[in-house]
């Protein structure tokens, strides 16, 4: 069975202004998102990590799978209305958000479509909700604000005006993100960027 929640991401319209996007709550729910949780990596420092650079429970990795499948990319690349057969995927885990992170930003070129699922309960604070932005310029040119958490899905086409970035925060902010990306070489260098910079956070804390 499932872990996740596609008819709930096939039912959602898809927001075509100022970039393809859509937010999908309880994307993940119930007992799945119970059990995810209770897998999750234990992550004590912040930036992304590659699954090979972490551990975790059997839930999870199940997930983890199910998003990587070919059946998982054909339902967004209909979805978004693009074709990704032989677009390669990425996934990064991040357990943590530091001050510093969340400034304004466009994905890479790269890139062509953007998965964020969020496990965090009882989001209260303003500083980690995702921004969708009109410009990259203000942080207050709010197009859509998401809340991070509670399995909630958010994905986006990685166009040239995708600007989005949160108030600042610093704390346990758990969330996975899946790419789809041009080439193999490109999914290469990512994965080569991340286990070189989930090294280098490992030295420090040696």
């Amino acid at each position: 069975m499932s872990l996740l929640n596609i008819e709930a991401l096939r039912s959602t319209p898809l927001k075509t202004e100022p970039f393809e996007y859509c937010v999908v709550p309880n994307f993940i729910t119930g007992e799945a998102l119970d059990r995810i949780e209770a897998d999750f990596p234990d992550i004590d420092h912040g930036g992304s990590f590659p699954l090979d650079a972490l551990t975790y429970g059997p839930a999870f990795d199940e997930m983890a799978q199910e998003l990587l499948s070919p059946e998982v990319r054909d339902i967004f690349g209909e979805y978004f209305g693009i074709d990704l057969e032989g677009r390669p995927p990425t996934l990064t885990v991040r357990g943590r958000t530091r001050l510093k992170d969340g400034k304004i930003h466009l994905d890479s070129k790269t890139k062509l479509i953007t998965v964020l699922i969020y496990f965090n309960r009882e989001w209260e604070d303003e500083g980690g909700r995702l921004r969708f932005l009109g410009s990259g310029k203000d942080i207050e040119d709010v197009v859509d604000e998401i809340e991070p958490g509670n399995g909630t899905l958010v994905a986006f086409r990685c166009r040239d005006n995708a600007w989005h970035g949160h108030k600042p925060y610093d704390g346990v902010r758990r969330s996975i993100q899946l790419n789809w990306v041009v080439d193999e070489a490109a999914a290469r260098r990512s994965q080569k960027r991340h286990r070189f910079s989930s090294l280098l956070k490992s030295l420090r804390l040696a």
